[in-house]
């Protein structure tokens, strides 16, 4: 698990922010275009809140063609990258593991 800078990711509930910079770094993109790409509605990011065992981490995952990268907040507010999800169906139920797309 690779540790992340702390003020990559600021999370306040359901709102997160996230340094552009970093973002484009993590997908290999010029800011420039990173900006222009959510504008365009190309970036897609999936956020799961963790219950029971997992309650309190919150996985990032950003997506932008064939890229994608994965962070998780853990209670304590460190940050590391972590595994991304499968991008097909995941056999999780919705029980489990909240899901929203921002």
């Amino acid at each position: 698990m690779t540790p992340l800078p702390r003020e990559s990711i600021q999370c306040d509930g359901d709102e997160v922010i996230v340094d552009a910079a970093r973002l484009a770094a993590w997908l290999n993109l010029p800011e420039a275009s990173l900006r222009e790409e959510m504008r365009a509605g190309n970036i897609r990011t999936l956020m799961e809140n963790g219950e029971g065992e997992d309650r309190g981490r919150i996985r990032l995952t950003f997506r932008y063609k064939d890229r994608q990268f994965s962070i998780m907040r853990e209670p304590d507010g460190q940050l590391h990258e972590t595994a991304s999800p499968s991008p097909g169906p995941r056999p999780t139920s919705p029980a489990l593991i909240r899901v929203t797309q921002l």
